[in-house]
């Protein structure tokens, strides 16, 4: 193909409705940049596909560390493409705090999806982003979609109180938990299952099933003392082994009734709606902070007034307050 640089946006655009995989990981990768003329292209590109996304169903994926998230993924894509579906994964690696750099190695521990040519996975360092997805998750989405891909599922990295963000950018918030940990709502936290359409309770094979079963009965009790929801919909608990495959189809019937219910009841609309106003507003969000970051003024005092807050000569409140004041001077 052609050099980078001489990428046009009709290369893009077709690559994309031709399903060249290849081409649609250049145009994920034009997203994620942060160079000007990137950010122009890519929104040109985004502009240009529009119209052909918003049909697939969207899945986010959560779970604590170990709860077998990409063994989960491995089991439910390749289900879901023998029937007939293409499936998209963003799998979300966490980034170092102190290099900066991700594992990367999502590819690895889904060897069959990588090896099916109606999937695609793309892991994405999260750049220490809040809600532990990239900072264009949603562009990437919507490339997958006008792509072809009818499934979209978004592998979180962990569970904590960030991880709600993701839950605003899909159509089915799935937590995946197990069981045996004494506990069984332990390392969950509340707002998480809150926010939970669906608990699938994973590793349910072996030795484990029981303990699923019994953990099964604990969630599905414990979502009914959360109260009212914003949906119309109940959230369920299933038991699933990514191993196994066990309880896979009966897990996807319900991603398919809950959509089936969003849609007749105009909620996925809705939610849709809202999401397009919250990512506008994440995106303002985004370039207000890259702006104060990058002010002459700010950049002049801010290395001074860190030292100053670490040392408690100045309060952070004092130190935020003086540096907005440099961004934006009363008049």
């Amino acid at each position: 193909m052609q050099a980078e640089s001489s990428v046009t946006v009709e290369d893009y655009v077709r690559g994309i409705q031709e399903f060249d995989r290849g081409v649609l990981a250049r145009a994920i990768t034009l997203v994620e940049s942060r160079k000007p003329e990137d950010m122009a292209l890519a929104q040109e590109l985004l502009v240009r596909l529009m119209a052909q996304t918003g049909d697939a169903v969207r899945v986010g994926i959560t779970g604590v560390p170990g709860v077998g998230k990409s063994t989960f993924i491995d089991a439910l894509g390749t289900r879901l493409i023998n029937d007939g579906h293409r499936v998209a994964v963003l799998a979300v690696d966490p980034s170092s705090s102190i290099s900066g750099g991700s594992i990367l190695g999502d590819k690895s521990r889904m060897p069959r999806l990588a090896a099916a040519a109606e999937a695609f996975i793309r892991p994405s360092p999260n750049a220490l982003s809040l809600g532990g997805v990239t900072r264009r998750t949603r562009e990437t989405m919507l490339l997958c979609e006008a792509a072809g891909f009818d499934v979209i599922l978004v592998e979180t990295v962990g569970v904590g109180q960030s991880e709600t963000v993701v839950a605003d950018m899909v159509d089915c918030f799935l937590v995946l938990v197990l069981a045996g940990a004494g506990d069984e709502l332990q390392g969950i936290k509340k707002g998480i299952i809150e926010l939970a359409d669906l608990v699938a309770v994973n590793k349910a094979d072996g030795d484990n099933l029981e303990g699923a079963q019994l953990a099964k009965r604990d969630y599905a009790a414990a979502l009914r003392y959360l109260g009212a929801r914003p949906t119309s919909w109940e959230p369920r608990v299933v038991t699933v082994s990514g191993l196994t495959g066990a309880g896979m189809a009966e897990l996807w019937e319900l991603v398919e009734e809950h959509h089936s219910l969003l849609v007749a009841t105009g909620e996925l609309e809705e939610r849709r709606r809202h999401q397009l106003g919250r990512w506008m507003w994440s995106l303002i969000e985004e370039k207000l902070l890259d702006s104060f970051r990058h002010h002459p003024e700010v950049t002049e005092r801010l290395a001074e007034l860190e030292r100053a807050v670490a040392a408690g000569t100045v309060t952070p409140s004092q130190a935020a307050a003086e540096l907005l004041t440099a961004f934006h001077p009363p008049r």
